[in-house]
């Protein structure tokens, strides 16, 4: 899978997936679900770089003291909203508001979508950002798919 970076707004980006064939409604079931998970841990303050207190730690973990005043006293790192993911044949795209989520939310995107590329999905080309000429988006945008 090729990943390209486009023109980059956190609070209007396009995510656009390439397939090699039109995708089936199994395929499209699997990208759905990896972009609602990843949305969904993103709305949740999933991806705040500040609180990294595990990650920071390194690989002995076992018994450490995690501190609450860190994470209490972090910036909220939340995602604001999502499209539908949309197909036009070999094509798929998403809307994101990225929020105050932390760069390290892409990069945990672009980890699972890829393993998944290698065993459920092909993708062959993901873009971060930017349009497509031939597949125009609108600028207004509809709720959050999460929204009541």
């Amino acid at each position: 899978m090729k990943i390209e970076f486009r023109e980059f707004d956190p609070f209007d980006l396009w995510i656009w997936l390439e397939f090699p064939t039109v995708p089936s409604p199994k395929e499209k079931q699997y990208i759905e679900e990896v972009f609602d998970s990843w949305f969904l841990l993103g709305k949740l303050g999933g991806f705040n770089a500040e609180n990294l207190q595990v990650q920071d730690t390194g690989i002995d973990i076992g018994y450490m003291d995690y501190d609450q005043s860190v994470a209490d006293e972090s910036f909220m790192a939340l995602m604001h909203n999502m499209s539908e993911v949309e197909y036009q044949g070999t094509w798929g795209r998403c809307w994101f508001d990225l929020g105050t989520s932390d760069a390290i939310a892409l990069d945990i995107l672009l980890n699972a979508l890829q393993q998944l590329s290698k065993e459920y999905v092909t993708i062959e080309t993901l873009f971060i950002g930017g349009e497509n000429k031939d597949w125009p988006v609108t600028r207004q945008r509809e709720a959050s798919v999460y929204d009541n």
